[in-house]
């Protein structure tokens, strides 16, 4: 949501945003889902490799949960119609914070959520501060010349080497990427630099909507680059299981997997989708 409204404050704007999110990413993405943990199964074995027990303790546990409850299924409702409209809202003109509204009111109205359980959410509270301030710095810096003014240099650098907008894409998108080892957490990477990388990229010929959905797939596959990089990497590294280490190691290992198979098969599909 972020990496859109930035987009559009540059003038990218994706019509039917979740389905062309979706449509850019699916096989990359499909790909990367079966072979990371094939890899990290080879690369790290897990020291526990059969369990037997874990079905009848499913089972078991499953039976001492009971049948699904009301409130269980108004929310399994309602989060199906959200997902709905968020895929479909562009098209019936309704926005995503609107769709979002009506499912938190729906949950709080049928008691399935109280207000109480809303305020004790710190950390959703604390993203949507965060989101809401970066947004607005980045607008501000795009309107004070900031923006473009850094762009325009460093475009001017990638067109001192003669070379196409293939390779000047190739080369912001690596450096966006691994910039990421001198920022905590992914939202303040995306205010910080995405309007400016987006900006350099439509200045180095690279097609709007391909730019603006690269940089937003980046964002996700950068989060497990060290513990720090994600909320995520750092639940994962707080468990215990996982040596400071390997975490760096396997997590730049992962990150070259990743991009490499995005780089491929991302590439050709983009190119039989028409995004370039």
């Amino acid at each position: 949501m972020l990496c859109l409204k930035l987009a559009e404050s540059l003038g990218v704007k994706i019509k039917s945003p979740w389905v062309v999110w979706f449509k850019a990413s699916c096989f990359p993405a499909l790909a990367s889902l079966m072979l990371t943990p094939f890899i990290i199964y080879k690369i790290c074995p897990p020291e526990t490799k059969h369990t037997v027990d874990a079905p009848i303790l499913a089972k078991n546990k499953l039976e001492q949960m009971g049948p699904v409850k009301q409130n269980e299924w108004i929310m399994m409702g309602t989060m199906l119609v959200t997902v709905t409209l968020w895929i479909s809202g562009g098209s019936l003109s309704i926005s995503t914070v609107a769709v979002a509204m009506m499912g938190l009111s729906i949950l709080l109205i049928l008691g399935v959520l109280s207000w109480d359980d809303c305020l004790s959410e710190k950390t959703a509270w604390d993203i949507l501060a965060w989101f809401a301030l970066l947004l607005g710095m980045a607008t501000q810096l795009t309107v004070l010349g900031v923006v473009p003014l850094l762009s325009k240099s460093v475009a001017s650098f990638l067109k001192s080497l003669s070379v196409g907008w293939h390779v000047q894409l190739l080369i912001l998108q690596s450096i966006y990427f691994f910039i990421h080892y001198f920022f905590a957490g992914q939202a303040t990477h995306i205010g910080a630099l995405y309007p400016a990388f987006l900006s350099m990229h439509l200045t180095a010929k690279v097609p709007g909507t391909l730019s603006a959905l690269l940089l937003a797939f980046n964002t996700d596959l950068f989060g497990a680059l060290t513990h720090y990089s994600s909320g995520q990497a750092a639940i994962y590294y707080g468990a215990g299981y996982i040596k400071l280490q390997d975490v760096f190691k396997f997590g730049v290992l992962m990150a070259i997997i990743n991009l490499t198979i995005w780089g491929l098969i991302g590439a050709l599909w983009w190119k039989i989708l028409g995004l370039y």
